[in-house]
C-alpha cells in the first residue's frame, strides 16, 4: 500500500514543469534543513568528516544548500523518467569538455563514464546514450513498482540494462570491446569482497575496485562526468581521468579514482550526495561515522 501510494505521488510530480518542481523542491529542502531531519543530520556528519576545517556555520550553510538541491532532485527526476529523450537532450544548456566525449566515442576503446552522485546522474546516462551504444548495470529500486517505470525510460532512450552480478560484467566487457560505452556510479558503497579502502577528502573510505577490473579486462578508457543542476536544466561536465586509475596496482587505481570524485564534487559541492552513508566501514581501529 505504501509503495502504491509512492509512485502514484511521483508521477503526479512528473507533471510539475521543471521550474514548478525546483521551486516546490527548495522549499521543501528548506524544511529537511529547519527540521534538521536525518538527510540533514547524516549530511552534517559527512560534511565534518571530509572538510575538517569548516566551522560548524559553514557547514550548516553547505548542508542548506544540499538539502535544497537534494529536495529539487526528487521533484524533478519523475519528470526526467516520464519525458525522456528529446526532452531532456533540449534541457541541457551547456557542456563543459564536449570535445573529451567525442574524442571518445569516436576511438574503437569503449568508454567508462565515472558518473559520482552529483546534480542528476539519470539525466547524464540518458543523454550519453543518444550519442553512442550504451550498456550499463541496472540495480533495481527497493520499490518494486518503480523498476518497469525506471527501466523503460531508461531504455526507451537507448540504453541497454543488465543485472548487477557475473552475467552483467561480463555483458558491459564485451560491450566495451565493441567500443560501447557504459556507465559507472563510482561511490556507492561495495561489499567488503568488492571493495578496498582508498581516501576520499582525506577520509579512508571503501571504494569498489569494479571500474579497474574493467578497465584491466575490457582495456577501455574512463571520463569523469556529471550533469549540474542550472537555471533551465542542466549543465554537463566532461573531465579526462587520471593515468594512475589505469593502474594494475589497485590502491594506486583507487587513491586515483577517489581523486577523480574530489574534482566532481569541487564542481558544485551543494550538489553532491551528502546525506549518503557513504562511511558506513570504517579501517579498523576507527569509530563509526554513523550512531
Amino acid at each position: 500500500m505504501r509503495d502504491t501510494l509512492v509512485l502514484r505521488v511521483l508521477k503526479l510530480i512528473s507533471w510539475l514543469p521543471l521550474s514548478i518542481g525546483r521551486i516546490k523542491g527548495r522549499f521543501f529542502g528548506w524544511l529537511l534543513y529547519k527540521f534538521n531531519a536525518q538527510p540533514a543530520r547524516i549530511t552534517k556528519i559527512n560534511l565534518a568528516l571530509c572538510y575538517p576545517e569548516m566551522n560548524a556555520k559553514a557547514i550548516n550553510t553547505l548542508c542548506a544548500r544540499r538539502m535544497k538541491h537534494l529536495a529539487q532532485a526528487v521533484f524533478e527526476t519523475p519528470l526526467v523518467w516520464r519525458k525522456g529523450n528529446p526532452w531532456v537532450t533540449s534541457k541541457v544548456v551547456s557542456i563543459r569538455g564536449l570535445e573529451l566525449f567525442e574524442a571518445a566515442i569516436a576511438d574503437e576503446r569503449g568508454t567508462i563514464l565515472i558518473i559520482p552522485h552529483q546534480g542528476n546522474w539519470e539525466v547524464l546516462g540518458l543523454w550519453a546514450s543518444q550519442h553512442q551504444a550504451m550498456t550499463s548495470l541496472y540495480d533495481p529500486p527497493r520499490i518494486e513498482l518503480l523498476q518497469e517505470w525506471i527501466k523503460t525510460s531508461r531504455e526507451r532512450s537507448g540504453s541497454t540494462l543488465v543485472p548487477t552480478n557475473v552475467r552483467g560484467v561480463a555483458a558491459i566487457i564485451k560491450a566495451l570491446k565493441r567500443g560501447e560505452i557504459t556507465g559507472i556510479l563510482p561511490d556507492q558503497q561495495p561489499p567488503p569482497e568488492s571493495g578496498e579502502f582508498a581516501p576520499l577528502l582525506g577520509v579512508q573510505t571503501r571504494t569498489m575496485t569494479l571500474i579497474n577490473k574493467l578497465l584491466q579486462r575490457s582495456g577501455a578508457q574512463a571520463l569523469m562526468c556529471s550533469a549540474i543542476r542550472i537555471p533551465g536544466g542542466w549543465e554537463l561536465h566532461f573531465l579526462p581521468a587520471d593515468e594512475a586509475l589505469y593502474s594494475e596496482n589497485i590502491e594506486i587505481s583507487l587513491s586515483a579514482l577517489n581523486k577523480g570524485v574530489e574534482s566532481i564534487i569541487a564542481l558544485a559541492p551543494e550538489q553532491y550526495q551528502w546525506e549518503y552513508k557513504r562511511f558506513r566501514d570504517r579501517p579498523t581501529g576507527e569509530s563509526p561515522a554513523y550512531d
